[in-house]
């Protein structure tokens, strides 16, 4: 099929979803513009969690010994430090693949991995300090976007249009696709802390409960990323309080920051972070498919975005490749088959994360602090539990695989499947 002539797929947003996608659409000789509204990937406090699913695609793809030759580090526990003892809720040691362990990179330098490979591909265009002002639609079906960058106001036509642009997306709006929520009882005060060489493992993920609150710690490259949890909408109150409360918290229950907590010192080095757990109930219309966040909001329990938006993505590629290649134009009955297929396993996720979050909701405004009841605790000292929730987590439920047929085939199939 002549360059010109080949189908067009516009992305809006350059999440994870949104730039796999972008690069499996690419190798399956589809041509791909990716907007991104800011001009670069880098964010604070994104997702930094590459689940073993997502390291086993990027080995199918041919990429994951590049991937991780970059920096990162590998968390192979999760554990609950409270009041009544510590408790190891997964273990990846003990999964069976290639990977038993998630990998913690920050999300911008996964992305401009992505982003450099798909470069690599023809028909392949980055936009970036390109953002989505409006929908061009002809007789009820979107046919592209217009965007402004700094040059103006520009159109794109397009065959379809992705809106992989997070948990606000404008494309979302501009659809008119709303999300209904469905739970959330907490919010996250994000910031940063400094590594000591005496510092515990630096990756592995760990929540300490204590009075009201708790504290998650995740090691990056030369730092902690820490998450504070307040009650929903208290972060006016938090903010008037100021850091102090939370230095207090920190010092009594994670005391090996406790020689450096000093370093917070106001709020314009906290970002906060709203959870919400919401979902679309329609992912389409005529000419338009949303993935990732834009279609449903995961909260940060169990890092679960990267691995929903890849998910999405994996199945976006199986179902659109074959409907670019038949008509040229996926119709909304082939965008529905996208939500159809992967609507039950983010239900499961949702219901999940709503339900932990009451857990920890009502357990805080309590008595104030949590402890896992004797039963839980005897139950988690059972390896095999440990190992069946961590393999849980790292795949997801239902995990879609990757159709190989449908890129090129210069792929090394003998890696099997996933």
């Amino acid at each position: 099929m002549p360059h010109e002539t080949r189908p067009h797929c516009a992305i809006a947003g350059g999440g994870p979803g949104g730039v796999l996608l972008a690069y499996l659409l690419a190798r399956a000789g589809v041509r791909v513009t990716l907007l991104e509204s800011q001009r670069d990937f880098q964010r604070d406090f994104r997702g930094d969690s590459l689940h073993p699913y997502t390291l086993e695609l990027m080995r199918r793809l041919g990429l994951a010994d590049d991937l991780l030759r970059l920096e990162h580090n590998r968390a192979t526990t999760f554990r609950f430090h409270t009041s009544s003892g510590v408790v190891t809720t997964a273990e990846y040691r003990g999964l069976r693949g290639p990977y038993p362990y998630v990998a913690l990179m920050p999300q911008a330098r996964f992305l401009d991995f992505l982003a450099e490979r798909a470069a690599e591909l023809p028909g392949f265009r980055l936009l970036l300090g390109s953002k989505v002002t409006g929908l061009v639609a002809e007789s009820g079906r979107v046919t592209g976007v217009r965007y402004r960058d700094d040059d103006g106001e520009h159109r794109l036509d397009a065959d379809l249009v992705v809106g992989a642009d997070g948990r606000y997306s404008r494309l979302r709006r501009l659809a008119d696709l709303p999300t209904r929520p469905l739970g959330s009882g907490s919010d996250i005060l994000w910031f940063r802390l400094p590594r000591h060489h005496q510092d515990p493992p630096a990756a592995d993920a760990e929540l300490y409960f204590g009075p009201g609150h708790y504290v998650s710690t995740l090691g990056q490259d030369h730092g902690w990323q820490v998450g504070y949890t307040i009650p929903k909408g208290g972060y006016p109150e938090a903010k008037r309080a100021g850091a102090g409360p939370i230095r207090d918290f920190l010092t009594a229950r994670v005391p090996w920051l406790a020689d450096r907590v000093g370093k917070l010192t106001g709020f314009d080095q906290i970002t906060l972070l709203s959870v919400e757990i919401s979902r679309a109930q329609r992912w389409h219309r005529p000419g338009v498919l949303l993935i990732g966040d834009a279609a449903h909001v995961i909260s940060p329990v169990g890092g679960n975005g990267i691995l929903m938006a890849v998910q999405d993505a994996v199945t976006a590629a199986n179902v659109l490749v074959p409907a670019f290649r038949r008509t040229g134009t996926p119709e909304e009955e082939v965008l529905a088959e996208v939500q159809r297929r992967r609507e039950p396993a983010v239900e499961q996720v949702q219901r999940q994360q709503v339900r932990t979050e009451q857990r920890v909701a009502a357990a805080l405004a309590g008595d104030g602090d949590f402890r896992p009841n004797r039963l839980l605790r005897a139950v988690l000292r059972i390896p095999a539990v440990r190992h069946r929730a961590a393999r849980a987590n790292a795949y997801g439920p239902f995990p879609p695989e990757l159709d190989l047929s449908l890129l090129d085939p210069h792929l090394d199939a003998a890696t099997g499947p996933m």
